[in-house]
């Protein structure tokens, strides 16, 4: 088994140019196939919903495509001469930490640790996801098929394993947590990102549609994904504006990410859909391994997908429950005491 999934793994990896964009594909059917429902429901035929949808996911992907592209070629245009600020800047901290009697070597800090690599990552990681999104027909006709083979699917696990077979149950209560947690998760990362970017904008930070974007995508790495979204956007904040404009960023983003993060999507999403932090890390390094900056992005739906599977069969639940977070103990039954004479 061990070999089996050495051989999967590899065989992933070497095909990830294909998995990429069919998993994006995969993912955004599972987001939009609560509306072909809805219109199904309101008596709309389905070839007929599929497309309804189909163009609202064009549209949207179109709109998405021209301003996050337009972003990413200022953006990268604009790097050497944000990495020169960024170094004029570091500079001047040197300066004020010598005249505080603090002395440190200003190369060999760049080599330890060199701010403008995480605004290079940024643009990369971007950029990666625009060339995935850049070979849309694909993309589009693979949703297409999945939206009108999902429809059919459940006629034909029922004629395959019964309609009170044990393979339907399972399937179903996969096919609901799947788009509960897709459904919830999007609809909160699109809310992070669109108050991210209204925040870079009212910052007069550069391509405020480039951090949001960002944001929105780093949103469903939970613990660390907002952290890494932030860095950059405040980087480039410090750049341009100085370290109180910095600071305000850092601000809102801890704001945006506290109110979303632990308020709200707690309330949506329940504790049921959790994984622990140890998963989360894991995941991220070997879907990121596998697949790129996409693995990166889909490693926690990827991961939650394969703990809803194994919690659907009693054999495999014991799996889920590692994968997931704290179990909540049960108290004991406390024992009786005796009581006391005379009470």
């Amino acid at each position: 088994m061990l070999a089996a999934l050495v051989v999967v793994v590899a065989g992933m990896r070497a095909a990830s140019s294909l998995l990429e964009p069919f998993l994006v594909a995969v993912f955004l059917s599972i987001v939009c196939s609560p509306g072909v429902a809805w219109l199904r429901r309101h008596h709309v035929p389905e070839a007929l919903a599929v497309l309804l949808v189909m163009i609202g996911l064009i549209v949207v992907m179109i709109a998405a495509a021209t301003g996050l592209g337009a972003s990413i070629n200022g953006f990268v245009r604009e790097l050497p001469k944000y990495e020169q600020a960024l170094n004029e800047r570091l500079a001047g901290v040197m300066e004020l930490l010598a005249g505080m009697g603090v002395h440190l070597n200003l190369d060999m800090l760049k080599e330890q640790l060199d701010p403008s690599t995480l605004m290079n990552m940024a643009g990369k990681v971007a950029g990666h996801f625009g060339s995935v999104l850049g070979n849309l027909m694909l993309v589009l006709l693979t949703v297409a098929f999945i939206l009108l083979e999902a429809a059919r699917f459940p006629s034909k696990l029922k004629a395959a394993l019964g309609d009170e077979g044990p393979g339907m149950s399972v399937f179903q209560k996969f096919a609901v947590g799947v788009n509960q947690y897709l459904a919830i998760k999007s609809m909160v990362s699109l809310g992070t990102g669109i108050l991210v970017a209204l925040w870079m904008w009212l910052l007069d930070v550069d391509y405020p549609v480039l951090w949001g974007t960002l944001a929105f995508l780093f949103n469903y790495i939970p613990n660390i994904g907002s952290f890494l979204a932030a860095i950059p956007a405040c980087l480039l904040a410090y750049v341009l504006h100085g370290f109180g404009v910095a600071a305000i960023a850092i601000a809102g983003f801890v704001a945006i990410n506290t109110g979303i993060g632990n308020l709200l999507e707690p309330r949506l999403m329940g504790r049921s859909l959790g994984l622990s932090t140890l998963v989360v890390f894991v995941s991220l390094v070997f879907w990121g391994w596998v697949l790129g900056p996409v693995g990166m992005v889909l490693s926690v739906p990827l991961t939650m997908i394969l703990r809803i599977a194994l919690e659907s069969r009693a054999e495999t639940r014991w799996l889920a429950v590692l994968l997931g977070p704290e179990v909540q103990q049960v108290d004991a039954p406390e024992a009786e005491t005796p009581k006391e004479e005379g009470s």
